[in-house]
C-alpha cells in the first residue's frame, strides 16, 4: 500500500499564504522544530499539509498544482473570489465532479473539487 501522508510548500510570505488555505477550510499551528524555520502545519486530515518560508537552499515550489477536495467547489470558490484570489476556472462540471483551479499567493496552482 502508498498513501501520500506529507505535502509541503515553500512561500515568500508564510502568514499571507495561510490565509488562502484557510478559506479551503483548513485549519493550522505555527510550528518549529528545534532550530528550523516556523512553518504552518494542518494536521486535520489524514495527509500533512505544511507551508514553510522560502529559503536559499528552498525556493518557491514554481509550477506546483495542488488539489484537494472540499465539500462544496462553489462555496468555497465564492470565498476565494469574495477575498480576491485569482481564478484560472470558475466552478464547472468535470469527470471528477465540480471543480475550480485558482492560483495562491506564491503562484501555486489549487484545484478544487467537489463531488
Amino acid at each position: 500500500m502508498v498513501r501520500l501522508n506529507l505535502t509541503v510548500i515553500r512561500s515568500e510570505e508564510i502568514h499571507t499564504s495561510v490565509k488562502f488555505y484557510k478559506q479551503l477550510g483548513l485549519k493550522f499551528e505555527l510550528h518549529r522544530h528545534g532550530k528550523g524555520p516556523e512553518h504552518y502545519a494542518s494536521l486535520d486530515t489524514d495527509t500533512v499539509f505544511e507551508i514553510y518560508p522560502v529559503s536559499e537552499k528552498f525556493p518557491v515550489t514554481i509550477g506546483a498544482r495542488i488539489g484537494f477536495e472540499v465539500d462544496s467547489c462553489e462555496e468555497v470558490s465564492a470565498k476565494l473570489v469574495e477575498a480576491g484570489y485569482a481564478a484560472l476556472t470558475l466552478p464547472a462540471e468535470s469527470p471528477w465532479g465540480v471543480r475550480a483551479v485558482f492560483i495562491d499567493p506564491d503562484e501555486h496552482r489549487v484545484e478544487i473539487v467537489s463531488s
